[in-house]
C-alpha cells in the first residue's frame, strides 16, 4: 500500500510529504509532479515519484494501485477546468481500487465562486463511490503573511470590512491530511477545517504594526476596487474577481466558523496568525 500525494512540490504538498516522512516509511510515499527535477530532494530520501499532470489522463496509467490512499490537492490553474482536472485522479483511483481518497475542498460555508470548482469536485467523488474523506481548509495564514512586504509599504487593504477569518498554517492542514491518510475510520468523512481563532483585518494590521514597530493602516475598500488593485497589481480579471469574491463572503462572515474539526484531527491548536505574521517578518 502506497500513500499517493498528488501537486506534491506544491506549497502544501510539500508540507504533507515532509510530515508523511516522519510516520512512515519513504518508500510508502509516492509523490506525483510535473516536473521531476523539483522532487529531487525527495527522490534522494528514497519516496517514489511519479510524473503526472492533471491535464494529460494517460499520464496517470499506472500511478495509484489497488489499496492505495490518495491525496488529491486541488488545482491552481483556474482557466483550465479544475474539475476536469481532478475527475482525471478521481477515475483513476476508482479504476485502480483505492481505498481512500482525500480531496482539499473549501468550507461548506462558501458560496464565492471560488467555491463552485470544489463543490463540482466533491460532488464527482460522492457520485463515483470511491470511499472518501473531503478536507475542507479554510483560509491559510500564509495567504496574507507572504504579502507582508505590501502591507508594510502600503497598509493592509482588503474589500472584507470587518469580517472575520478563521485561518491557520499550511503545515497545520498538512497535518490534518497526515492523520487522515496514515490513521484509520476516515471513510467518507467531511471535515470543516479552520483555525482555533478567527480574526478581524483590523486585528491583522494592528498585529503587524505592534510586531514590526511600524504603523500599518487597515484600508478596507470595495469589492470593485479591490477587484482593481489586484488587476494593476497584474493579476488576470477573472482571477482578481474570484478573489475579491472570497473577500465580499469573508464580509459575510463566512470564512470566521471554528469547529475545532483541525485541531482535533491534528491533536494541537492550530498556529495563531501572530506566530506566522512573526515568522514572516524574520524571513
Amino acid at each position: 500500500m502506497s500513500i499517493v500525494v498528488t501537486g506534491a512540490t506544491g506549497h502544501l504538498g510539500r508540507h504533507v510529504v515532509e510530515q508523511l516522512l516522519e510516520k512512515v516509511p519513504a518508500d510508502q510515499i509516492t509523490a506525483v509532479v510535473r516536473d521531476a527535477e523539483k522532487a529531487s530532494g525527495f527522490a534522494a530520501r528514497g519516496v517514489k515519484i511519479a510524473v503526472a499532470d492533471y491535464n494529460e489522463p494517460e499520464t496517470f496509467d499506472g500511478v495509484i494501485a489497488a489499496g492505495d490512499k490518495v491525496l488529491l490537492i486541488s488545482g491552481n490553474e483556474f482557466d483550465k477546468g479544475r474539475v476536469g482536472q481532478h475527475k482525471v485522479v478521481l477515475e483513476a483511483a476508482k479504476a485502480a481500487g483505492a481505498a481512500l481518497l482525500a480531496y482539499t475542498s473549501a468550507p461548506g460555508t462558501l458560496t464565492a465562486a471560488l467555491a463552485d470548482d470544489h463543490k463540482g469536485t466533491e460532488a464527482a467523488i460522492l457520485e463515483s463511490g470511491v470511499p472518501y474523506s473531503l478536507l475542507r481548509n479554510g483560509w491559510y495564514n500564509e495567504n496574507y503573511t507572504e504579502q507582508l512586504a505590501v502591507a508594510l509599504e502600503h497598509g493592509v487593504t482588503q474589500a472584507a470590512g470587518e469580517g472575520k477569518v478563521a485561518s491557520a498554517a499550511r503545515a497545520d492542514y498538512a497535518a490534518a491530511a497526515v492523520a487522515v491518510l496514515t490513521g484509520e475510520g476516515h471513510e467518507n468523512s467531511t471535515y470543516e477545517l479552520s483555525g482555533d481563532t478567527a480574526w478581524s483585518f483590523a486585528e491583522y494590521a494592528a498585529e503587524i504594526s505592534k510586531q514590526s514597530g511600524k504603523d500599518v493602516p487597515y484600508n478596507a475598500v470595495s469589492v470593485e476596487v479591490f477587484t482593481g488593485i489586484l488587476v494593476g497589481a497584474g493579476l488576470p480579471e477573472g482571477l482578481a474577481a474570484i478573489l475579491a469574491g472570497v473577500d465580499a463572503s469573508i464580509e459575510q462572515g463566512q470564512l470566521a466558523g471554528t469547529p475545532g474539526d483541525l485541531s482535533r484531527l491534528t491533536g494541537s491548536p492550530t498556529t495563531p496568525i501572530a506566530e506566522s505574521i512573526a515568522a514572516a517578518l524574520k524571513a
